[in-house]
């Protein structure tokens, strides 16, 4: 699980971020408001851990912002403060989920699992798009009678598209979800592994594609003909 973490406050930061990185999740660390911003605006993540009192822009105004470009990556916000009247307004603005500061860990992770499971766009978990589904549990390509397994790249490519269906998503956005901003992959490593999906697909007999769109980078389609 990728993880953007938007706080200023530098020691709970390092905290929450070997704490996640301990869970086994990627976080990337924003440290004000504007930065924050535009990274949950790259659409690489899968939740954003968001804070209300931020420098030069606060968390209110950035998730009902992020909401309003279609951004759809669950948001749960941190807060000091307790007031039921701040709780709503965060909901408002488009926050899925709120913790009060101070916080046990362990509700914290309680909190991030149930917003992964419910980023899924199935009720099982699973993650489906035309002919084709995804099970993470067993990290496998569904379509109909055939199945094959994947790699943990070839997963989170097409975990990724899926999530985005619809949306194109640039080589650039794809490398930095599945390498990382400080991986030293290049772009070529995109080319390949989207090629070793779109062998899985084949291999499944899936009617789904994998579309390049010259120019601008990458979408799901299925031609039901």
């Amino acid at each position: 699980m990728r993880i953007l973490l938007v706080e200023d406050e530098k020691r709970m930061a390092q905290a929450l971020c070997e704490i996640l990185r301990l869970e086994k999740c990627d976080v990337d660390h924003c440290a004000d408001g504007p930065d924050g911003q535009d990274a949950i605006e790259t659409g690489v993540y899968d939740i954003v851990i968001l804070d209300v009192m931020l420098p030069r822009k606060n968390g209110f105004d950035i998730a009902r912002e992020v909401r309003k470009k279609g951004i759809r990556t669950p948001i749960l916000m941190l807060t000091a403060k307790s007031e039921l009247d701040d709780k709503v307004a965060g909901l408002d603005m488009g926050a899925d989920d709120y913790l009060t500061k101070p916080f046990m860990t362990k509700e914290l992770l309680a909190r991030l699992r149930a917003l992964g499971r419910r980023s899924r766009n199935t009720p099982d978990g699973a993650l489906s798009f035309g002919d084709i589904a995804l099970s993470a549990g067993t990290s496998s390509l569904i379509c109909g009678e055939n199945s094959v397994r994947l790699s943990d790249r070839e997963f989170r490519i097409l975990e990724y598209l899926i999530a985005n269906q619809g949306r194109i998503l640039t080589r650039e956005q794809l490398a930095v979800k599945i390498w990382g901003y400080d991986s030293d992959a290049e772009y070529n490593n995109v080319e390949v592994y989207m090629s070793f999906a779109r062998r899985k697909l084949s291999f499944v007999k899936a009617k789904t594609e994998i579309k390049a769109v010259r120019g601008v980078g990458y979408e799901l389609r299925y031609d039901n003909v």
